[in-house]
């Protein structure tokens, strides 16, 4: 078989309508537009949502809450996460999405308390820490420094 012998299967295409070419088409004159009417016009028909007059759902629905533009949202691990590292690394928003732990780092990385760790001397430098998470990491020689 060749590039040139593939061939969609049997069915799965079919031709474009070709409106406006001669009443004989059926799809001539009006183009299947019908006579006259909203429907009928460029641009016509109704927008997304429209419910004939009737209050839309969209503007029904009770509205809640808004976005804080202001806030701030980091991306949560816990202490047991950096296991991974050898003893004595020093781990850091890069260092973390390089190993796979975090996919994103949004506006900063922090430390939950949760889990055992076991790997010594970790230098660990990201946004937040949880109390018990920097007690964790201090009680093994490392280091818990905010940036």
């Amino acid at each position: 078989m060749k590039l040139n012998d593939l061939r969609p299967a049997e069915g799965s295409t079919t031709a474009k309508k070709r409106l406006g070419r001669g009443v004989g088409s059926g799809l001539g004159k009006t183009s299947g537009k019908g006579h006259k009417g909203a429907k009928a016009r460029s641009g016509g028909g109704k927008r997304p949502g429209f419910e004939g007059g009737q209050m839309p759902l969209y503007r029904r629905v009770p509205k809640k809450g808004f976005t804080n533009i202001f806030g701030t949202e980091y991306t949560a691990i816990n202490v047991e996460r950096l296991n991974k590292f050898e003893d004595g690394a020093t781990v850091d928003a890069q260092a973390l999405l390089d190993a796979g732990i975090i996919r994103k780092v949004l506006d900063g990385v922090k430390i939950m308390g949760d889990g055992e760790l076991t790997a010594k001397n970790l230098t660990v430098k990201v946004a937040k820490y949880t109390a018990s998470a920097k007690e964790k990491i201090e009680a093994l020689g490392g280091k818990a420094e905010v940036i």
